[in-house]
């Protein structure tokens, strides 16, 4: 029975000098984990993780409203009444707190089964407490209740066996082959819980058991450490999948913690001072979050104009792809047709239809070869074009090529002249895919002959200093300032350039600069302006 008529209150005696560290230790981190749990349920839209994690929040912060009360109340009835749910609202956090850590370790909900060995583990302790047997007496002289002894017992099995299995999972990633910001993300968060829960459960346990409270006074300033662990997972390590900023928080916990400090000051000037520091920082912080909203809604609205022009990207290279297939099975159609007419398959024709069959067949073939050209270009910028590097002679690729487009650049009564030295020393090896690297020297080959009406053509390939540079050198057109800012670049012609080759499209010089990028090789182009030719170079790093 409790005896409240005694002269002197024994529950203010003992416990006045330990008020003010309850206040600090009790109500801050009260308010910090409710303002953590609620903004991080709401920011995440609801989701299983945020619910279970303020759930734990909630019962641990009922668990420390009422230990606050128990320090703080001079009501013995109240003391006796809140002592009695303390152990059961301890299992109860504990049990939400591995419920929160096997959540987070398997990344979805638990199963019924798991759900209802949680909950039976909560049933014995519910039964004793509402039977009120959870505490046996009261301790007037210290005004301390007597706690069960087989409910303690119970409490500490559990807490035993719930801090096992955090601390397997906590363990077991180190043992499996995950990267290490995973294996990090677990070591916060789950060794600070596990820290965090330990100390409180064997304090707790051995204050039971002592009588001596003060030790579980203590030990609650470790849960700053799980705090500050939940923050920096919650903020960096983003295990809600909420994008946030956690400067917001963070802002918002130390104005609340320099308020903290109002429990430990008796004079009113310094009371004043922290009050208006604190407005201060408040309107500071108004400021700041309107700053960060700004950088928040650009951000989001930048990632929106991403989203959509990504989406631009592949419409447009779906529609190239559509439109150059189509248009490359009309010409291949046509093509089949000419070349009926000029092998007999319809039977004999006059020179006249056959110089105009000839004239379609080629034509058919240049338009293949621009689909192509485009189709490549589209291929080769959105990185689907996969190489297959190896050590190749680059020479013998420059001798085929020179071999093939020779006959082309003498068809139109270009002389075409090579310039490789032949040095013994000389390596001309390089890493590279071969049917790729053909098709970019051919393309600077054929740029040479098409805007080069007259002279003469001359290839170059030269080894040194660890490079491989082969140079296409023309009497052309010449390039102009204005069109050397296009070039290598997509659609990039000169404004002048259909008028030389009415063929051009733009995407040879394009899939060159792409291809030689992926080889890690540099081109370019020089011309000393119009009418004074053009030289085009390609370098490549040379192997051994």
């Amino acid at each position: 029975m409790i005896d409240v008529n005694a002269a002197i209150n024994t529950c203010y005696e003992t416990t006045n000098s330990l008020r003010v560290i309850a206040s600090y230790s009790h109500i801050i981190p009260v308010i910090l984990s409710l303002i953590l749990g609620v903004f991080v349920f709401i920011k995440s839209k609801f989701n299983l993780f945020s619910k279970v994690f303020l759930a734990f929040v909630v019962f641990f912060s009922l668990w420390l409203i009422g230990d606050y009360i128990i320090w703080t109340t001079n009501g013995y009835h109240l003391i006796y009444t809140l002592w009695s749910f303390l152990d059961y609202i301890e299992i109860v956090f504990y049990a939400l707190g591995l419920y929160f850590a096997t959540v987070f370790v398997k990344k979805s909900d638990i199963s019924y089964v798991y759900k209802i060995v949680l909950f039976l583990i909560t049933v014995p302790a519910f039964f004793i407490t509402i039977t009120q047997q959870s505490v046996t007496g009261f301790n007037y002289p210290v005004c301390e209740a007597f706690n069960n002894d087989f409910l303690g017992q119970y409490k500490l099995v559990v807490e035993g066996m719930i801090l096992l299995i955090i601390l397997v999972f906590m363990v077991v990633p180190f043992f499996r082959k995950l990267s290490w910001k995973q294996k990090k993300t677990d070591l916060i968060l789950l060794g600070s819980m596990f820290l965090f829960l330990s100390i409180f459960g064997v304090t707790e346990y051995i204050s039971s058991i002592t009588g001596n409270y003060n030790a579980n006074l203590y030990s609650l300033f470790v849960l700053p450490v799980f705090l500050v662990a939940i923050i920096y997972s919650v903020f960096e390590l983003d295990i809600f999948n909420v994008k946030i900023l956690g400067s917001h928080y963070l802002v918002v916990g130390f104005i609340i913690m320099m308020g903290g400090q109002l429990f430990f000051i008796d004079n009113a000037t310094n009371r004043l001072l922290i009050v208006l520091s604190m407005f201060i920082a408040a309107s500071l912080s108004v400021i700041l979050f309107r700053n960060f909203k700004r950088e928040s809604d650009q951000r989001v609205h930048i990632e929106k104009l991403n989203t959509k022009l990504q989406d631009l990207l592949k419409q447009r290279e779906s529609l190239v792809h559509l439109i150059t297939h189509k248009v490359k099975g009309s010409f291949t159609h046509s093509k089949y047709i000419f070349a009926g007419l000029l092998d007999g398959t319809f039977g004999n024709i006059n020179p006249e239809v056959k110089k105009r069959a000839e004239q379609g067949l080629e034509s058919d073939n240049a338009g293949i070869q621009t689909v192509d050209l485009v189709l490549n270009a589209s291929n080769l910028s959105s990185g689907t074009v996969k190489y297959e590097l190896k050590k190749i002679d680059f020479k013998d690729i420059i001798l085929k090529a020179i071999e093939e487009k020779k006959i082309q650049a003498e068809a139109k009564g270009l002389k075409m002249e090579s310039d490789i030295h032949n040095n013994k020393k000389d390596i001309y090896d390089v890493m590279g895919d071969a049917f790729w690297l053909k098709e970019a020297v051919n393309n600077l080959i054929d740029n040479s002959i098409k805007y080069t009406k007259e002279g003469k053509i001359v290839i170059g390939l030269e080894d040194g200093d660890g490079k491989v540079k082969f140079s296409v050198k023309d009497t052309g057109v010449g390039i102009n300032d204005e069109d050397k800012k296009v070039l290598f670049t997509e659609g990039g012609r000169g404004k002048d350039s259909v008028h030389v080759n009415i063929d051009s499209t733009g995407y040879g010089l394009y899939s060159v600069k792409l291809i030689i990028g992926a080889h890690h090789g540099k081109v370019w182009g020089e011309s000393e302006g119009e009418g004074k030719g053009s030289t085009f170079h390609l370098e490549l790093d040379a192997v051994k």
